[in-house]
């Protein structure tokens, strides 16, 4: 890569040397706030929401997140505009998106318009400002607010218009060719861990000896089973309890990904949830008992925990009986059952959904003998620890073209790297 022939100090700690022939200029030259809000008229506004993915369309009908009752106050985007959201800015994921769509966005963002720079430029720039967190000196107080006028008040290296034209070209060149590898590989990761989740299935339905002889199951998606399994139900394997009154013990969370883990009680993401000071009621679990979220088992939001612990008092616990637990675990949270607690649960209002105790040991179950449990653990061990190997140098790679894309525009964008003389092809 090259580098410019002549740079000066540009008096900016995080920023470091421009090109003698950028122009430093103030933020406020560029852009526009607009704080103009929906109001009456929002059923108009297409909902959109800053990600790392850039400022996308958010889908209300899913039912995911959290929403306001009203969205009078929320602001018109239009697009072209660019987006901050100038608090919290060392755990915002992304505090900046420039809008290809017109919607709107929370009042608590800022929007703004751009001109006399190329806003495709401008979104680079502060893409690296974001990735550099180079706000900090900027921002005040507990939630970390950068006052719009200091945010104005922002010095920004600018080089010459054509010069800007040029880099935004070879950025998007180059940001959709690493984008075009992150997707393959992105596909090749669904594809493992759907075809992981397929084999798991297939031998806690099949078993591992594709020649033994089979029978109906009785139960519509399961369908065939080795003639000697037996068809039981839940109830066979569980006992429901709940043993209170331990507040000391390690919080465990119940989750559709990974079953029973620790919680990281440090960690903003992962307590959005409220966690009450007094835990006495929360419910005590030993290592191989079975716990449930009952209003959330039909995502899957169950397993066999390895930790001792305690759960919300809201969650069923329960012992497991006569079946390996290892086994069971790996089972019941495989595709062959999840649509069962879909089944078996009954919404009770909109995006939620409760399963009873009676509709949990209702449940239908496919019982081999204890030797061939334990030989199916043994193989879904050995395929996991392989397709898992495969998952984990993919997402590695995933990792670093994320990374190297970001070094790119921040490089590029503060004149550590001259592209002025890059021939860029034409796409097809």
């Amino acid at each position: 890569m090259t580098v410019y022939p002549t740079y000066r100090d540009s008096g900016i700690e995080w920023l470091g040397q421009i090109p003698t022939h950028w122009d430093l200029l103030r933020n406020k030259i560029f852009i526009t706030e607009h704080d103009n809000v929906v109001g009456q008229d929002a059923y108009k506004y297409t909902l959109l929401s800053l990600t790392k993915q850039g400022v996308i369309q958010r889908d209300i009908e899913s039912g995911k997140g959290k929403f306001p009752k009203e969205f009078d106050n929320y602001k018109i985007v239009e697009s072209g505009n660019i987006i901050f959201c100038l608090f919290d800015v060392d755990e915002t994921p992304r505090t900046v998106g420039l809008s290809s769509i017109d919607g709107m966005i929370t009042g608590a963002y800022n929007v703004f318009s751009i001109k006399g720079i190329n806003s495709q430029f401008y979104y680079y720039y502060f893409l690296a400002v974001d990735e550099a967190k180079a706000l900090r000196p900027l921002y005040s107080g507990l939630r970390k607010v950068v006052k719009t006028e200091r945010f104005a008040g922002l010095r920004i290296p600018v080089p010459p218009e054509e010069e800007q034209r040029q880099i935004v070209a070879y950025l998007d060149y180059k940001s959709n060719k690493i984008n075009e590898r992150i997707c393959q590989r992105e596909r090749e990761l669904q594809t493992l861990s759907e075809l992981k989740q397929a084999e798991i299935a297939a031998v806690v339905t099949r078993g591992l000896d594709p020649n033994v002889p089979m029978k109906e199951s009785g139960i519509e998606w399961i369908g065939q089973i080795p003639a000697h399994w037996e068809v039981t139900q839940l109830r066979k394997y569980l006992r429901l309890f709940s043993d209170k009154g331990h507040p000391d013990m390690d919080l465990l969370s119940v989750t559709r990904e990974q079953g029973v883990i620790v919680r990281d009680i440090t960690s903003k993401e992962e307590n959005h949830n409220f966690i009450p000071d007094d835990l006495s009621s929360y419910k005590l679990i030993q290592k191989g008992q079975f716990a449930i979220n009952k209003m959330k088992a039909w995502q899957g939001s169950y397993g066999v925990s390895k930790y001792k612990g305690i759960v919300s008092p809201a969650y069923y616990t329960c012992e497991l009986n006569n079946i390996d637990t290892e086994y069971f675990d790996v089972a019941i949270r495989s595709q062959a059952y999840i649509g069962f607690f879909t089944k078996y649960s009954k919404g009770i209002r909109s995006g939620q959904w409760d399963l009873s105790p009676d509709a949990l040991k209702s449940i239908p179950f496919v019982e081999p003998p204890i030797v061939e449990q334990r030989a199916i653990v043994s193989y879904i061990t050995d395929i996991s620890e392989k397709i898992d190997s495969y998952i984990t140098k993919l997402k590695e790679e995933i990792n670093y073209l994320q990374e190297y894309k970001q070094r790119l525009i921040s490089d590029v964008v503060t004149g550590k790297v001259d592209v002025r003389g890059v021939e860029i092809p034409s796409e097809e």
